[in-house]
């Protein structure tokens, strides 16, 4: 499942530009969210998500939870994974995440807390933006998570990459976070994720010079994702360039075969004709 879809979606695409300060650089996170972020539960989560599939489903995630509530020791965990498994099938990251929270608390170890923290990163990506209540504890958590996954293993790539997005999402100086995704790439000059990040990043700062040159080395070297291309346009459009940005965009399409981003894209393409 592509990232894209869940992500941009849920916004708009402007949206992903933030204006410079004077100094040019994109504006500085506060670096205490943590304190006024609010909680939520497992139960809460998964009393709203069970409101939104069917009634089928919800009878199997009803009797997954008696399971887990009634399990102790390691059998719990088990249960656990079951549960952030059925979510995850569902398509519905958030009790996914917070589950997997659960395995990684019971079980601690690299691969746990960073499947959890990716996880939380989904469903934050995948809330709305205007959400004041979920996103923001979905953030915190997964820079939580990231945080542990370091803890164990200082030279994860896969955990600094995860926590760099986090600080760089508002869990501290954009900067701090930008560097530790640097150095991700400095090690691992074909890291898909932290390469894309940076692309993304660069896009919402405004340098779009930038935001090319990253997205074009990805396509050439890395991978040629439907991700990849559609931020590519994004950025030759912002920049004014539309011949390039309807290419770019044309090549996403073709790559995602996904029927809500043609939607969207067809639609892009004609604006972007019309204005040549």
């Amino acid at each position: 499942m592509l990232v894209l879809v869940g992500f941009l979606f849920t916004r708009e695409i402007k949206g992903l530009v933030k204006p410079k300060d004077e100094a040019g650089q994109a504006p500085m996170a506060s670096t205490n969210k943590a304190a006024n972020t609010p909680q939520l539960s497992i139960e809460e989560v998964s009393t709203t998500a069970k409101n939104l599939i069917s009634g089928a489903s919800a009878k199997e995630i009803s009797a997954l939870e008696a399971a887990y509530l009634s399990a102790s020791g390691s059998d719990k965990n088990t249960q656990a994974t079951l549960l952030a498994q059925k979510w995850d099938d569902l398509e519905h990251a958030i009790p996914s995440a917070m589950y997997l929270e659960v395995v990684a608390k019971g079980d601690p170890s690299l691969t746990h807390w960073v499947t959890a923290g990716d996880r939380f990163m989904k469903a934050f990506d995948n809330t709305n933006q205007q959400d004041s209540v979920v996103r923001p504890v979905m953030l915190q958590k997964a820079n939580a998570a990231f945080t542990s996954a370091l803890a164990l293993d200082s030279s994860s790539t896969a955990a600094k990459t995860g926590l760099g997005i986090t600080i760089v999402n508002g869990m501290g100086a954009p900067m701090q976070g930008i560097t530790m995704l640097l150095e991700v790439v400095k090690k691992e000059p074909k890291n898909l994720k932290a390469n894309m990040n940076l692309g993304m990043f660069a896009i919402k700062s405004g340098q779009f010079d930038k935001a090319i040159t990253r997205f074009n080395d990805i396509i050439s070297n890395i991978k040629a994702t439907p991700d990849a291309y559609f931020y590519l346009a994004t950025a030759y459009e912002s920049l004014g360039k539309n011949k390039e940005a309807i290419d770019a965009y044309l090549n996403s399409k073709k790559l995602a075969a996904s029927p809500t981003l043609s939607k969207f894209i067809d639609t892009k393409v004609t604006e972007l004709k019309n204005k040549r």
